[in-house]
């Protein structure tokens, strides 16, 4: 069912031209969202029910919703599960803290000055391309086991894609805006402040809902490598017992966890780039 263009004769020589629109693209999205889901989870029952793919791999729906309401109750009356959220929850949140600061650092200095430019931004492109999941051994061998090294290797993850958005919102003001401002008698700083980081605040808005997601999988990363009491902990305890149904339940929660952070970005750009309507039109963002 595609989209199709045709024109109506309107009289006088006059044609309007009108878009049909299918019935997949008018249903509301919490419809559409319903439906898909419906159908993964039948393909899903189907596939176990048939025995096609080993239980031990891909547990089954009501297999998995029963793990589910445990996790759930272990979390809702104070169990050992509701630590371990905290946990990773707090790792994140730092985590996302720091990235941001230094991203932001870092992106002002890549995309105000020839130093960060010319000497910064190649190194900077340098480790971006590197494996940063490779670093989790150093980061633990440097900060101990505890909560840190999950804390730097997550940032370390996130910080990435805000100094490149930063930069690039940076860049995102047209050349004769600026000349406008220097004709003004604006200082650099004024320039900084009153145009270019207004302007480039979408872009850094897109940079952190990309960081959102990078540093939830760097903190489970790092609990999953180097041990501590999050919930990657619980995920690798449950995966050497084979309970696939309890790793399949505690991803899905973290799920949530991850949505909460993405969602609090979107909220927060909605709020402050309120004018942007190219931002708040359609999608997630």
């Amino acid at each position: 069912m595609t989209d199709a263009t045709q024109h109506i004769d309107a009289g006088e020589g006059d044609t309007v031209w009108v878009e049909e629109v299918s019935l997949i693209d008018s249903m509301p999205r919490w419809l559409a969202m319903g439906l898909l889901f419906v159908v993964a989870v039948g393909i899903w029952d189907l596939v176990t029910r048939m025995g096609w793919v080993s239980p031990i791999i891909l547990p089954s729906p009501g297999e998995t919703l029963a793990d589910l309401i445990f996790v759930g109750r272990n979390l809702f009356t104070g169990g050992y599960m509701l630590e371990a959220l905290w946990t990773t929850t707090q790792t994140v949140f730092w985590a996302f803290l720091i990235a941001l600061g230094i991203g932001f650092l870092l992106g002002v200095l890549v995309g105000e000055t020839k130093f960060g430019e010319r000497a910064v931004l190649p190194y900077l492109v340098a480790i971006d391309t590197m494996p940063k999941v490779a670093f989790a051994p150093l980061f633990i061998a440097w900060l101990g086991f505890g909560i840190s090294s999950k804390v730097a290797l997550a940032a370390f993850i996130a910080t990435f894609p805000i100094v490149v958005s930063t930069a690039a919102g940076l860049y995102a003001a047209s050349e004769s805006e600026r000349m406008l401002f220097k004709a003004m008698g604006a200082t650099r700083m004024q320039t900084l402040l009153r145009l270019k980081l207004p302007i480039g605040l979408p872009y850094m808005f897109t940079g952190l809902k990309i960081a959102a997601v990078g540093v939830m999988a760097g903190a489970i990363t790092g609990e999953f490598l180097g041990g501590g009491k999050g919930f990657g902990a619980l995920i690798r305890q449950s995966a050497s017992q084979m309970d696939t149904p309890r790793v399949f339940a505690l991803i899905l929660y973290l799920s949530l966890l991850g949505l909460l952070l993405y969602f609090t970005v979107v909220w927060a750009q909605r709020r402050i780039v309120f004018w942007n309507k190219e931002e708040r039109a359609g999608g997630l963002g």
